[in-house]
């Protein structure tokens, strides 16, 4: 009898760049330089922790996440930190459910956290989601050894207007500090003392005034961290949770809407990796409460004949808008879509002014614009997606060139990737601009160097300059050129319409390095407008409206004899703006603008005064609705279904998170409007709408990318005491959507005038006091800081508290200003 050769088990090889350990006796291949506390996890194995973070660097503070483990053999010493611990070859790794040394070391930190913290379990916010609380229950002893008194504070501590600080609740875990170093870059929020003394808090002179300080208060695993506005409302447990979508900017930023009895009593970041990650800047998480402000509309009106609005019923206030935009016709009727507006809604507007109106006076750019802008949208913009350029594209680029952007203020989730870019993957990040702002200085530091590349990073121009400067670059920043060439991406914001050429240089400097363009707009709406055709030269899915074959295929799809659609042009917000104002259009449909955002306020005002028919479809009263003939209610996202396409062109859809009944979304009302009309737009719901644009599909590169603009030559201060005005928005001010949110408001930037040394010498101004900027319409008086601008230039916040530039000054970027003392 021959006996056989025992046979060995075969052994998997290990797959290149992991390395193989064993974790509560289960096999695992992990990649090299994988924290232990991410292995587990994979395999399901949820190890305790306070400090850790998947988005923020190890800190090994609260020692929760203690395991036991072996090397070659041999068990180390004590206990060793998941967090901080990278896997290893041959590694043996114990957690708690297999080690009773892990199970008595994590009791025993868990005892000690709890020394100090008050069990006020049922007054405090986070209660019923508490990391503490329930690891208290899962990992913790069952009964309390300490028998001393409990340390204490006063409370709350008021690090912001926004933010409140239980500092007896803090485990000193730091994901606060961490986050605000690491991810925002406001270094406001500290460990201060030290010992058994050390907390969190802030210097007495620098309060926390971060655009993202809400971020600390969710990751806050303990409530040491609260909302002031939030504050003691309401218990987690009874909130109803439903996803949403950022409405404020073009990220497209993922969040959760929490509701109790039909109010909206909290909003937070959303998980999204593609997207915002798991961050979203404060205006995102806080302006809501314009949902139950005093000016909300609830009700349709009609203007009597005495003038004054009084509330109707949706037919008879229906019935009096068509019958007075039919009269009109004739005269021509001209359609103002806000920025605001979900894809449905824009494509509803687009389609309304070809079908019922019969014009293609229809723009959603309520803010300054030029034809350039137009052009370079059709050839740049429409039918590309995250496929071209997205988040994770932006954060790969080597190099990244802002254009009329200011990042921080403008589109925040797009500054918080840059910023991470900078910071981990050394890319560079160059802003064409006036002065070092803040998102400047946070994203433009390049590892490696103890100076900050700001200098290198911002790229001066004076005001009106900026597109002169981007033709000359190869000559004035070589080495921006050699980054951009070869990968590199290049953002321009909405604010490049104010500047002449500055869009045909954006578009040559894309050709001859081979960089990749990105369009960010600052309003949720923008970009799907642009896909809808809610533009006047541009039909849905990016036909040019002076396209017959486009024209045709439009009309086949909605149902329309041959040459129903109107071949011209279409007038812009300004043009049709004019034009109401000198008595040339006989009726204006505004959908959501506010006149403050349109390059001249006083001319937009007596053009609405002036026009024979004004139909003001709006969430709350306004300057529009003040002089309307017809005031339509509309529902606010949080009450209504649809999508935004984001920068990427990315969709982002969202549901109802309230009881929508009673209010309609503007595609509804718009479609009932046309029936009153004798028209049919297909866009009773959302997805009515959504389903109509679908079937026309996209065609993109159908219109050519126009003439070439030349750049303009930048005005310059010919008398003694002018300067050259530089402005855009901070994301905190005086936008209709952030009303009733006074702690909100408290964390603003404060409205400042900004100059050069030589420049406020010359003025006679002195850093800290009063400086006044005045035109012949008005003037606004704000005190002076000293900053970095070219000579002869002052900056003003454009929509500010006392800063309203284009309603005070009748001015904008790149005009002529005098400035005093």
């Amino acid at each position: 009898m021959t006996i056989a050769p025992e046979q060995k088990p075969e052994t998997r090889p290990v797959p290149e760049g992991h390395v193989r350990l064993t974790i509560d006796g289960r096999e695992v291949d992990a990649p090299k330089g994988e924290l232990l506390i991410r292995a587990c996890e994979r395999l399901g194995i949820i190890v305790p922790r306070f400090c850790d973070h998947p988005l923020l660097d190890p800190a090994g503070a609260c020692r929760q996440c203690l395991v036991e483990v072996e090397m070659g053999g041999r068990p180390m010493p004590k206990p060793q930190a998941s967090c901080t611990m990278t896997v290893a070859d041959g590694m043996v790794v114990k957690t708690q459910h297999s080690s009773p040394v892990a199970k008595k070391a994590q009791e025993g930190v868990m005892e000690l956290l709890l020394i100090n913290h008050p069990l006020d379990c049922p007054i405090c916010d986070k209660g019923g989601e508490c990391p503490l609380q329930n690891q208290a229950m899962s990992t913790g002893r069952t009964d309390s050894r300490f028998v001393d008194v409990k340390r204490t504070f006063p409370k709350p501590l008021p690090i912001s207007t926004q933010v409140l600080l239980d500092r007896e609740r803090c485990v000193l875990c730091q994901r606060c500090t961490r986050f605000s170093e690491q991810v925002a870059g406001d270094p406001f929020i500290d460990l201060l003392e030290r010992g058994a003394l050390q907390q969190i808090g802030v210097a007495q002179d620098k309060p926390f005034q971060s655009y993202f300080s809400g971020n600390t208060i969710q990751i806050c695993p303990v409530g040491a961290l609260t909302s002031a506005a939030y504050r003691f409302r309401s218990r987690p447990f009874d909130l109803v949770s439903t996803p949403g979508v950022d409405e404020h900017s073009a990220s497209g930023a993922a969040i959760r809407i929490d509701s109790r009895r039909g109010t909206v009593m909290r909003r937070l970041a959303g998980n999204d990796p593609e997207v915002n990650e798991e961050w979203i800047d404060d205006k995102s998480r806080f302006a809501f409460r314009y949902l139950t402000s005093k000016g909300r509309i609830t009700r349709p009106m009609v203007r009597g004949s005495d003038g004054v609005l009084v509330e109707t019923s949706w037919t008879d206030a229906l019935q009096v808008a068509a019958e007075g935009l039919l009269a009109a016709r004739a005269g021509g009727i001209g359609v103002l879509a806000g920025g605001r507006l979900t894809v449905e809604d824009a494509y509803a507007y687009a389609k309304f002014a070809r079908v019922a109106a019969g014009t293609n006076d229809v723009d959603s750019r309520a803010r300054t614009h030029s034809a350039e802008e137009l052009d370079f949208l059709a050839a740049h913009v429409v039918g590309h997606g995250p496929e071209r350029l997205s988040y994770t594209r932006l954060e790969a680029a080597p190099a990244v060139l802002c254009v009329a952007l200011e990042p921080e203020e403008e589109a925040p989730v797009v500054f918080l990737r840059l910023r991470k870019a900078a910071q981990k993957h050394r890319q560079k990040v160059f802003h064409l601009g006036q002065w070092t702002t803040p998102a400047v200085l946070r994203t433009g530091v390049e590892l490696g160097s103890s100076e900050p590349a700001a200098r290198d990073g911002l790229i001066r121009a004076v005001p009106g300059a900026e597109a002169a400067v981007l033709t000359e670059l190869a000559e004035v920043a070589p080495h921006v050129v050699e980054a951009l060439t070869g990968g590199g991406v290049i953002l321009v914001g909405e604010r490049a319409a104010e500047v002449p050429g500055l869009y045909t240089a954006v578009a040559r400097l894309a050709e001859r390095t081979g960089a990749v363009v990105g369009w960010v707009p600052r309003r949720a709406g923008e970009r799907g407008a642009v896909e809808a055709g809610a533009l006047p030269t541009l039909l849905p899915g990016g036909r040019s409206v002076t396209d017959s074959a486009a024209r045709a295929e439009v009309e086949r799809a909605w149902g329309l004899p041959d040459g129903a659609l109107p071949t011209t042009p279409g007038r812009s917000t300004s043009e049709m703006l004019d034009a109401a104002a000198a008595g040339e259009l006989a009726a204006l449909v505004v959908g959501g603008v506010d006149p403050l955002d349109l390059p001249d306020p006083a001319v937009a005002l007596e053009a609405l005064r002036n026009v024979g028919f004004l139909v003001s479809l709006e969430l709350h009263t306004s300057a529009v609705t003040e002089l309307a003939d017809v005031v339509l209610p509309v529902a606010p996202d949080a009450q209504r279904s649809g999508s935004y396409v984001n920068w990427e062109g990315r969709r982002r859809e969202f549901g109802p998170a309230l009881d929508a009944t009673g209010v309609l979304p503007d595609c509804r009302v718009l479609d009932t409007l046309a029936v009153e009309m004798d028209v049919d737009l297909f866009t009773q719901t959302p997805a009515a709408a959504a389903g109509d644009m679908a079937r026309l599909g996209t065609r993109a590169g159908l219109s050519s990318p126009g003439p070439v603009v030349a750049p303009a030559e930048p005005l310059r201060p010919v008398v003694v005491g002018q300067a050259v005005l530089a402005t855009w928005r901070q994301l905190l001010d005086e936008s209709s959507l952030a009303v009733d949110e006074p702690a909100l408001a408290g964390t603003a930037r404060p409205p400042q005038l900004r100059c050069n040394l030589a420049t406020a010498q010359r003025l006679g101004l002195t850093a800290g006091a009063p400086a006044t900027v005045r035109t012949e319409r008005g003037a606004i008086t704000v005190p002076l800081v000293i900053a970095d601008l070219p000579d002869g230039v002052v900056w003003l916040p454009a929509n500010s508290p006392g800063s309203r530039v284009r309603d005070t000054l009748g001015a904008g970027h790149g005009d002529l200003v005098g400035v005093s003392a």
